[in-house]
């Protein structure tokens, strides 16, 4: 007899691991402690099969069937419609960083759709919910950096105004992302955002960060952090 999804999870649960992740996932219950890798090779075995069947049945109890869920979109080989179909299901149960970052990470088939993924996005970027705003975010930065996308990417970024950390530091990391990859147009964008001053803060905070910005442009964007108010 072919044990349950639940079953295989608990089987592949570390207790080790399990503290490790609730560590950085503050706020998130019901985890079972199953690792990366584990989780992936279930989802590549489920995206092979009947995977409309594994949906119709499947669990969203425990941070790991989530995450599951969320692998095995990425791994579906079907068209746009039917990925984004499955996605828009999906990002409600989103509450948490990692579970959302891991499922943009995923969704690779919008390389091949930027447009129309792009044009999925908009409704999520006026969302009023932290992580299907973060959703869309980090989805930009995955796969919108670009002088197409920049300036649209920067005006969403201005008008957000949602209070939530995770959408905050999901900007900031953008910000950083698209500096790493276009200093010149970036740096104008934090020369005159309209961002709050903890995003910009953060966002510079980030650059600096980074070990591939040499030490002058880390001092010059130093003298564009705001004071705090």
């Amino acid at each position: 007899m072919s044990l349950s999804i639940r079953e295989q999870l608990i089987r592949l649960a570390d207790e080790d691991y399990r503290k490790f992740s609730s560590s950085i996932t503050p706020g998130t219950d019901n985890i079972l402690g199953v690792r990366l890798p584990d989780l992936r090779k279930m989802a590549r075995e489920i995206a092979k099969g009947d995977y409309h069947s594994y949906f119709n049945e499947a669990s969203s109890d425990t941070y790991e069937e989530k995450m599951l869920q969320g692998m095995v979109i990425g791994y579906i080989k079907a068209d746009i419609d039917e990925i984004l179909g499955l996605a828009k299901k999906f990002i409600p149960m989103i509450d948490n960083w990692a579970i959302c970052d891991s499922f943009c990470s995923g969704l690779k088939i919008t390389r091949s759709h930027k447009e129309k993924v792009w044009d999925f996005l908009q409704p999520y970027l006026y969302s009023e919910k932290e992580f299907e705003i973060r959703f869309a975010v980090v989805m930009i930065l995955n796969y919108y950096i670009d002088e197409v996308y920049a300036p649209m990417a920067f005006a969403h970024f201005d008008r957000i105004k949602h209070d939530g950390y995770y959408v905050k530091m999901a900007v900031a990391w953008a910000v950083s992302v698209y500096f790493a990859k276009m200093p010149d147009i970036t740096l104008e964008y934090i020369k005159n955002n309209r961002l709050d001053d903890f995003t910009h803060n953060k966002g510079i905070q980030k650059i600096i960060e980074s070990r591939r910005v040499d030490q002058a442009t880390k001092e010059m964007l130093k003298n564009l952090r705001r004071t705090r108010r």
